[in-house]
């Protein structure tokens, strides 16, 4: 595998992939609840022999998928606010292109102490927040689309950037500055992180760098995954969701500051 330089030359064995499909299936349930999920399937491509940018190409291949079926139970449950998506969606997929293009510049370790410290945010945000009472929730609404728009495209261009933690970062965004539950939050997250997914997935795409014999069979289990994490952040609510993304947020914190302190 070393020696190729083409995706399709990328191989893995058949309990390899029996392996990245149970763990695509996980990170689209984690994910579709409370983000992070590359957390799980990132380093997991990295193991069966995948180079950084095909790891990295062939992983937003894949989660796209959950992330889009998560956006369908949320809507299914009547948590996806149209007027909303309209305006985040496409300021999520602006984003990623603009982190991305950044990304060939930069180096994307530069951020790692920024993210650091917000992760922590995030983390406070979470546990201390909680839905505005109606009346502060409607002079909010008034700003909402700046608000979100703005928030849509800083994230999406940090997905398209660096990435670990965007979800998360989404969540603690609606929470804290439009005082969105944690459910509706988790919902309005994964319309932004489906726009930031698939404007990378077109880019790794044209760049040959997704390796879709590898990405399909992980796709299909996302679909499934993000399936099932929205369904259960759903029946469960903020109470299960608060506790997942402070569980995602302290593995970012440990997997960043790893990093960080290794000079990777």
């Amino acid at each position: 595998r070393k020696g190729a330089t083409h995706s399709s030359m990328y191989n893995v064995t058949l309990p390899e992939m029996a392996l990245l499909v149970g763990v695509a299936f996980c990170a689209g349930t984690v994910d579709a609840i409370a983000g992070g999920g590359g957390l799980l399937t990132v380093p997991s491509l990295l193991a069966v022999g995948l180079p950084p940018h095909y790891a990295l190409g062939t992983n937003k291949g894949q989660s796209v998928f959950g992330s889009l079926a998560a956006i369908f139970r949320y809507a299914h449950a009547g948590l996806v606010d149209g007027r909303f998506a309209r305006m985040t969606f496409p300021m999520g997929f602006l984003g990623s292109l603009v982190g991305a293009a950044l990304a060939m510049l930069l180096r994307p370790e530069v951020l790692r102490p920024v993210v650091l410290v917000m992760l922590v945010i995030a983390a406070v945000l979470v546990t201390t927040m909680r839905p505005k009472p109606r009346g502060h929730r409607e002079t909010l609404r008034r700003h909402a689309g700046i608000v979100s728009a703005i928030a849509a495209l800083l994230i999406g261009a940090y997905d398209g950037f660096f990435g670990p933690g965007t979800g998360t970062f989404l969540i603690a965004a609606w929470v804290g500055l439009l005082g969105m539950s944690m459910t509706r939050a988790s919902a309005a997250a994964k319309v932004v992180n489906f726009a930031s997914n698939l404007a990378a997935a077109i880019l790794f795409a044209q760049r040959g760098v997704i390796v879709w014999a590898i990405a399909l069979p992980m796709a299909a289990a996302q679909l499934l995954g993000g399936f099932l994490g929205a369904h259960i952040a759903v029946r469960k609510g903020d109470r299960l969701i608060r506790g997942v993304v402070l569980v995602v947020v302290l593995a970012l914190v440990i997997k960043v500051g790893r990093d960080f302190y290794l000079g990777r």
